[in-house]
């Protein structure tokens, strides 16, 4: 009688396979103990709720009750969602991208009862084809090592859980304008000229790639910088990585055009593209940028808020066990659903043909549309009747958890939208989900949660948790002027250093210093589908010193940025979140107090937007608390009525400016 121990589980990843005929367990002690008490090794797989490759490995054999059997009866098998323990998917795909120079999901680890992985690899298809080692193959040779040869893998667990454990040891080095230069020039020689992006196929969005070249671009004057952003914006614009009926994006293209995607969207992807476009608007005003990024954060507003603001994880890419088929479209279908005229000209503006362009049906697209920037009149009402005929016509499953670091890229996201498209919408939604941060995944004692899924809070907070939400909160802050969300910025800053960061070293670990201990602890610099934790980090602490001119903070964001700098000798393009962070402490920048004995004075927000200002405003409501954040404002008073401006660049300051038609004229 086979025991599965996941329907206790809140993750719906988890839950997904709570129902199959294998004996999983969580991740936890009561695992460890049975693999140490049977003396079996441990088969453990990683994966997430919305992952294809995650799905076919389960219908093909975690449900297939031939390999259940080997499995349970010669392993101890663990089930990990990554969403909610990142932590031990990185320690475990490090080892896989040591082991077999590559990774992925669904992540497979076979290791001791201690932990210590002797083999790793991604999908396994049940049986061996084609060179492919099957996944009951598998276990069969390794349960006969196990008994006979069991010293071999032992010694390899240690042999890997050494590297593991000693691996991203360095030391510090300033940060110089020529790593950015470096990465430029890195990006430029990836750059794919005709189809935008980098690399060939399979295509990822990388927004923080495309962050970094804007910022350089505007920075250094570089024409072929901006341009390399542009082109791989409007590409996947035009592509069906962009739902061209209900808007957002999907996690990947499989072509080197954008067209075929990897259907599941996810919320932090459609958090950051939506960030990238609204930059890209607030340097040259093209509508385009802005029509893309309203229908991505409309997206996520539709279709990934929750009913008290937060913001669920993302949707799936399979609907009735086939990938895609919610979003692929026939001539007859869009027929079906606006009627035959409608339907002819709709057809022709996205390339929905009767041959099709994927697997006989049409991903909708504008990459053959030339005149893809002048929509026709009336076709949002035509979308919105379509998405209405798609969702009547199948479902997505969505992972409904709430993560603390994909809701924070989203605060960010919503902030940086009110601020240069003055939305008020968007502002709201990013003040309700930095409400229910607070509420929900954060403890009286100020630390962070990890994950929240039906009432239930749960896994301590890791880096990125604490990184995230303090640049939300800072990029909240430069929205509303409210200076709770600058000292919550502070609190979580102050919590990261006590408990994460690395007093040898250098730089934050991933995990808290009274956190479970895994075989390792890791750091992370690199930039995958996110930014990476610590370059977050580094942003955050620059930007602190900036706007506060406390000195501590000044010596944090020089450790971590030295720290950064680093790591990121060997290949800079791959840590392009820290150049951006590195940019705010290498290049001049601008200082802005306002006192007001008012509210905030109009076209104040979109001037300090607009010239990249980092600004404080100070009034006899929050005095006391700003005085605290940032002690150099005391000394600034507050006009009886009015508004001061008070312009400090390149470390000197100018007179105080009486209007903003003064403070102009000082900025020019």
């Amino acid at each position: 009688m086979h025991q599965n121990r996941l329907i206790h589980e809140k993750s719906p990843y988890l839950l997904q396979h709570a129902h199959n005929p294998v004996d999983w367990y969580p991740w936890g002690e009561q695992a460890f103990a049975a693999a140490r008490r049977t003396d079996r090794p441990v088969f453990l797989s990683i994966g997430y709720s919305t992952c294809h490759w995650c799905h076919v490995m389960e219908r093909e054999s975690f449900e297939n009750a031939q390999a259940a059997d080997v499995l349970n009866s010669g392993f101890i098998a663990i089930k990990v969602d990554r969403e909610e323990r990142p932590d031990i998917d990185a320690v475990y795909m490090s080892v896989c991208q040591a082991m077999t120079g590559s990774g992925g999901w669904p992540l497979t680890i076979l290791m001791t009862p201690e932990q210590k992985p002797f083999w790793a690899g991604t999908y396994l298809p049940k049986d061996s084809r084609y060179g492919q080692p099957g996944l009951i193959d598998l276990l069969k040779r390794v349960s006969l090592l196990w008994r006979t040869e069991r010293e071999q893998l032992l010694q390899a667990g240690d042999e890997i859980a050494a590297y593991i454990a000693q691996h991203g040891t360095g030391g510090a080095q300033a940060p110089q304008p020529a790593l950015l230069h470096t990465a430029a020039g890195q990006l430029r020689a990836a750059f794919d000229s005709t189809d935008g992006g980098f690399g060939g196929a399979p295509k990822f969005p990388s927004p923080h790639n495309l962050l970094f070249l804007m910022d350089y671009a505007r920075r250094e004057k570089a024409g072929d910088a901006r341009s390399m952003a542009e082109k791989t914006l409007t590409q996947m614009a035009r592509g069906g990585l962009f739902d061209q009926i209900g808007g957002g994006f999907s996690r990947y293209s499989t072509d080197r055009q954008w067209l075929a995607p990897h259907f599941e969207k996810m919320l932090y992807d459609n958090a950051l593209l939506a960030y990238a476009y609204l930059e890209a608007f607030s340097q040259d005003g093209r509508p385009f940028w802005e029509t893309i990024a309203r229908r991505t954060l409309d997206y996520v507003l539709r279709e990934l808020a929750s009913p008290d603001g937060a913001f669920y994880c993302g949707q799936d890419a399979d609907s009735g066990g086939e990938e895609g088929a919610y979003y692929l479209l026939t001539p007859q279908l869009v027929e079906q659903a606006l009627g035959a005229q409608d339907a002819a000209r709709f057809c022709r503006w996205y390339g929905v043909t009767a041959q099709g362009n994927f697997e006989g049906k049409s991903i909708a697209n504008l990459l053959e549309n030339t005149a893809y920037e002048q929509e026709p009149e009336g076709f949002d009402k035509l979308r919105e009747k379509l998405l209405d005929f798609r969702r009547h016509r199948a479902a997505l499953h969505r992972d409904d958890k709430v993560l603390t670091a994909w809701n924070a890229l989203m605060i960010a996201a919503l902030s940086k939208a009110y601020r240069t498209l003055g939305d008020v919408r968007y502002l709201d939604a990013a003040k309700r989900a930095a409400a229910f941060l607070r509420a929900n995944l954060t403890g009286s004692d100020g630390r962070l949660w990890l994950r929240w899924r039906e009432g239930e809070a749960a896994n301590a907070g890791q880096l990125d948790d604490y990184a995230f939400y303090a640049w939300a909160l800072l990029e909240l802050y430069a929205a509303d002027f409210d200076a709770v969300h600058l000292k919550e910025a502070v609190s979580l800053m102050q919590t990261l250093q006590a408990h994460f960061w690395d007093e040898s070293g250098g730089g934050f670990f991933l995990t808290a210093d009274d956190s479970e201990r895994l075989i390792a602890r890791p750091k992370e610099v690199y930039d995958g589908a996110m930014p990476s934790g610590n370059a977050a980090a580094g942003l955050v602490l620059t930007r602190l010193w900036k706007l506060t001119g406390d000195p501590i903070w000044q010596t944090r964001a020089d450790g971590q940025l030295a720290f950064l700098a680093a790591r990121t000798q060997a290949y800079p393009a791959g840590h392009c979140f820290s150049l951006l962070a590195m940019g705010e402490a290498l290049y001049p920048s601008r200082e802005l107090v306002c006192t007001t004995a008012g509210a905030v004075p109009d076209g104040l927000l979109a001037l300090a937007e607009r010239r990249r200002l980092y600004t404080l405003v100070k009034t006899p409501s929050n005095a006391a608390l700003l005085e605290q954040l940032a002690p150099f404002t005391a000394s600034y008073p507050i006009p009886e009525d009015g508004a001061l401006f008070y312009l400090c660049q390149n470390g000197a300051c100018a007179v105080p400016a009486g209007s903003l038609q003064e403070l102009g004229r000082l900025l020019e």
